[in-house]
């Protein structure tokens, strides 16, 4: 008895081991190799791949198979695929039978499942091995469905060369996708895996051609398709040698390499949110542009285009795609990389100090020679305005009175903004980059700038939608993965920039000339209305433009990729162009609703652009944002008192006060007041004191360059002679005579025009000006020593 109950106990020993080793013998995942990297238009177009780690073109698992090529591969290889358990017996028994009577392997009696688990293991192929692969094929089958093996057998066969799987090797040989694939070739690739390493395209044709052609007159004596078709079928070409696959995103390909894991895809392959079409097209246009650059040397361009609506990548062309020259550097993606800015963060200065009350829409900005701790910004022409409007300072994109707004606002805080704009470059504290900001001295990326932008048009674009609230969600980073994690909403009171702000940075922006049009554009309706800015960096090294409208953001690059400069590398002559080719491929849209809950209109002085004061003459209502209430009243409108004629002014000194008319005044400051005459014909200078009057608060002189304090570099002429400095000043009455001295010690005499060259020594200087009535202005100055 205890001896019969020990051979039942080992008997079932052995029955749970040999049963725990069957359960738990199928790894998972039952293919490790690495796969390609693939992307896929939003349409499923294939748009670029990459070849696996092992050298292999194999793409991952693909959802379904085609029903051509599961009809012809189980015709092919498992007539009884959906009938047997992993394990044929019927085609096992046929095949022993027949190999018996030819005393050789004459024919096999794998399934699908068992193929599968030979792919899986690789292992060297004998009787134990067979025999192991068909008790593997019966766990398979319990642990997946018919669909999912197919699937992976579809993905996993080999096609030949270093070509696996379906999808790899329809595209490698026919150029397409395997659900757009004929009878004749779908039946090619089917026999394929048969005996990939004896078959070959381009080897053994004829053999090949034999095999395809049998499989198809198995699928007529299936039924499966007609003699006609398999006739035709027949004389379809089979391939001769594999072909390159489509590169039509090669740099988002790689981005998605490199964000893979943080993005928590299971598969090497999406489905993007990318316009297959547009993409193509925009790949055509730049080309296009390279040969017409090439000739300057300007090898790198770069082009994002985002789906407003959604925040979504609709294009992504991250360089001019030519491998074949590596010295272009095209494999560098510039959407990605780190560039100076150029003039491109103006827009969010100026929508910024809208949004804090700093200035109203056409707030006079000063435009005048400045000298600020050693740093003298330029504009891009050398000229001056004396003072400019606030948008039309932004829409010229005029460098000195976009410092005099940061200085203002103060470029701390503005550093602060722009962190909060998600500029992931800012790796330096604010002093780092100072008053420099506005102009290109902190790097972006075209990603995080159109992002800044992206989330401004959202904003407004929302702005029923939210009811006048704002979603935090509208800031985030545009996505290109099809059907990924989006950010929740998140509604909120305040934003970044408020509705009002972004609505008068856009109306600004959008009056900037467009290139080659000579502001004859606005004549046409059918014009689209866009609001864009170009930037251009030191040196000539980046061209930027970046434009948008309630539906796209456009934003253009144009370079090199090593930071070489090139002249006419301006964004206005080399990016704006290719911005607005890229705009008339897309289709035209409204223009940014008004968002009147988050206006008011407020009176405004027509000549200053400031709140209007009790005595500014002429008044517009305007619409700006609640905070505009916090801006001061106009500061140059001021009362003078003139005599009967109205051609002195007067004071209670020397004037009858019943006499005396009195009458609002635009008046600038002199340095202000001397360039801004010469731009503006209407601006009406003060009349002249009466002789024998004074008026001790007017400020008649000041100092155009240099100004208080200033530090001045005197540099060697050509010859090696040391040079000489142009000492200019403005005097508030017409052809006044100005006696310059230094260090008490006279250097000369200027009339009308105060312009005077002097070469002082190196050291701290005093500089004293007098007018003819005996008026003095004194100020300090330093010549740096050139050998110190």
């Amino acid at each position: 008895m205890n001896k019969q109950i020990r051979n039942i106990i080992y008997t079932d020993a052995v029955f749970l081991i040999a049963f725990c080793w069957f359960w738990f013998s199928l790894p998972r995942p039952l293919f490790i190799t690495p796969t390609s990297y693939v992307i896929e238009a939003s349409n499923g177009e294939l748009l670029s791949a990459s070849i696996a780690k092992d050298g292999q073109w194999r793409f991952p698992v693909a959802d379904s198979v085609p029903e051509k090529f599961e009809k012809c591969i189980l015709t092919f290889e498992d007539k009884r695929f959906y009938h047997h358990l992993g394990v044929d017996f019927l085609a096992l028994s046929r095949a022993i039978k027949d190999n018996l009577q030819a005393n050789t392997v004459t024919s096999g009696a794998s399934t699908l499942s068992m193929q599968v688990i030979r792919l899986s293991r690789k292992k060297k192929r004998n009787v134990f091995q067979k025999a192991i692969e068909m008790l593997l094929a019966m766990r398979l089958e319990i642990a997946y469905s018919k669909k999912e093996i197919f699937g992976l057998y579809a993905a996993n066969a080999p096609f030949g060369s270093n070509v696996v799987g379906l999808a790899a090797a329809s595209w490698r040989y026919y150029g397409r996708p395997p659900e757009n694939l004929s009878w004749g070739e779908t039946a090619t690739l089917a026999v394929l895996p048969n005996s990939p390493s004896l078959v070959h395209p381009g080897k053994n044709a004829q053999r090949l051609i034999i095999k395809r052609n049998n499989l198809l007159d198995k699928l007529v004596e299936a039924n499966i398709i007609d003699r006609s078709t398999a006739q035709l079928a027949k004389a379809e070409p089979i391939p001769t040698s594999p072909m390159a696959l489509p590169q039509h995103a090669p740099h988002l390909l790689n981005r998605f390499k490199g964000e893979s894991k943080s993005l928590q895809l299971s598969s090497t392959k999406i489905t993007s949110t990318i316009d297959g079409h547009l993409q193509k097209e925009l790949n055509g246009i730049i080309n296009q542009y390279h040969q017409k650059f090439a000739a300057n040397g300007i090898n790198n361009l770069a082009a994002l285009v985002l789906n407003v609506k959604d925040g979504s990548v609709a294009a992504y062309i991250g360089n001019c795609y030519l491998p074949q020259q590596r010295e272009m550097e095209s494999h560098v993606d510039m959407i990605n990389a780190r560039r100076s800015p150029g003039s491109t963060l103006k827009p969010l200065l100026y929508a910024s100090m809208l949004n804090d009350g700093f200035i109203l829409p056409q707030t006079l900005i000063a435009d005048v020679p400045t000298q600020i701790g050693g740093y003298t910004p330029m504009n891009f022409d050398l000229g001056y305005d004396g003072a400019i409007p606030a948008d039309r300072a932004l829409s010229r994109s005029l460098n000195i009175p976009a410092v005099k707004m940061l200085q203002q606002y103060k470029y701390e805080r503005f550093y602060d903004k722009l962190k909060k704009f998600h500029f992931s470059t800012l790796t330096q504290p604010a002093d780092h980059y100072g008053l420099s900001l506005i102009l290109g001295g902190s790097e972006v990326t075209m990603w995080d700038l159109c992002s800044a932008y992206l989330g401004m048009a959202r904003t407004l674009n929302h702005y029923n939608h939210y009811q006048g609230k704002y979603n935090v969600a509208d800031y985030t980073s545009p996505y290109y993965v099809k059907n990924g994690q989006r950010a929740e909403e998140q509604i909120e009171p305040t934003s970044l920039v408020d509705h009002g702000s972004i609505w008068n940075t856009f109306n600004a922006m959008e009056e900037v000339m467009r290139p080659g049009d000579e502001g004859l554009w606005q004549q046409f309706s059918s014009s689209q209305r866009i609001a864009w800015k170009t930037g251009t960096s030191f040196g000539f090294r980046d061209a930027w433009s970046v434009g948008l409208t309630p539906n796209y953001v456009v934003c253009v690059w144009v370079g090199n990729a090593d930071g070489e400069g090139r002249p006419g590398l301006t964004g206005i002559e080399a990016a704006a162009p290719l911005m607005f080719d890229i705009f008339r491929l897309l289709p035209n849209s409204k223009w940014f609703a008004m968002p009147k809950s988050k206006l008011k209109q407020l009176m405004v002085c027509k000549q200053s652009g400031h709140k209007a004061s009790p005595i500014c003459d002429d008044k517009v209502a305007q619409w700006v944002s609640p905070m505009g209430e916090k801006t001061p009243l106009c500061p140059y409108h001021k009362m003078i008192h003139l005599d009967a004629t109205e051609q002195y002014q007067v004071s209670n000194q020397c004037y009858s006060v019943a006499q005396m008319k009195h009458k609002s005044w635009f008046v600038l400051p002199p340095t202000m007041e001397y360039y801004y005459q010469t731009k503006n014909a209407s601006y009406q200078l003060l009349p002249p004191l009466m002789p024998g009057c004074d008026n001790a608060n007017a400020q008649l002189m000041e100092m155009i360059y240099p100004k208080q304090n200033a530090a001045v570099y005197i540099p060697l002429e050509i010859d090696g002679n040391r040079g000489k400095v142009i000492f200019n000043a403005a005097h508030r009455t017409r052809n006044s005579t100005i006696h310059w001295h230094i260090d008490e010690a006279y250097v000369g005499t200027t009339k009308g025009y105060h312009q005077i060259a002097l070469s002082p020594a190196p050291g701290k200087h005093v500089l004293t000006l007098i007018d003819q009535n005996g008026e003095r202005l004194v100020q300090v100055f330093t010549v740096l020593d050139k050998e110190k």
